[in-house]
């Protein structure tokens, strides 16, 4: 079985993000940022800047956060003509000419986490 990652998906937000903890371990090659910025809503430790990124089918900065490995903003879903169904929380993408459906975990599995 190969390795899990947890991804939300945030229509309103405007980056696409990684954790540091996901970029450490899963040892993935990171880039300088080439316009680094400011970004506070992350986490308590207040402002903090933003120097890295991570590319490979989505380009996202890396911050340290503890509530996602991955934060998937608009950029991503504009970019790929992600389709979000509002009743049923899923998300929908073609990838490689396969149609991809997210769906969410259900409460035991959010707990397994």
């Amino acid at each position: 079985m190969g390795k899990q990652c947890s991804l939300i998906i945030d229509g309103g937000g405007s980056v696409n993000v990684a954790s540091v903890r996901l970029v450490e371990k899963s040892n993935l090659p990171t880039l300088l940022h080439p316009r680094p910025y400011k970004l506070q809503w992350l986490n308590s430790k207040g402002e903090m800047t933003m120097d890295k990124q991570y590319n490979n089918e989505a380009l996202c900065d890396v911050v340290p956060m503890g509530a996602t490995h991955i934060l998937l903003g608009r950029p991503l879903q504009y970019d790929r003509k992600v389709t979000h169904n509002g009743i049923t929380n899923r998300f929908s993408f073609v990838h490689m000419g396969q149609k991809v459906t997210v769906k969410p975990l259900s409460p035991r599995e959010v707990s397994e986490d």
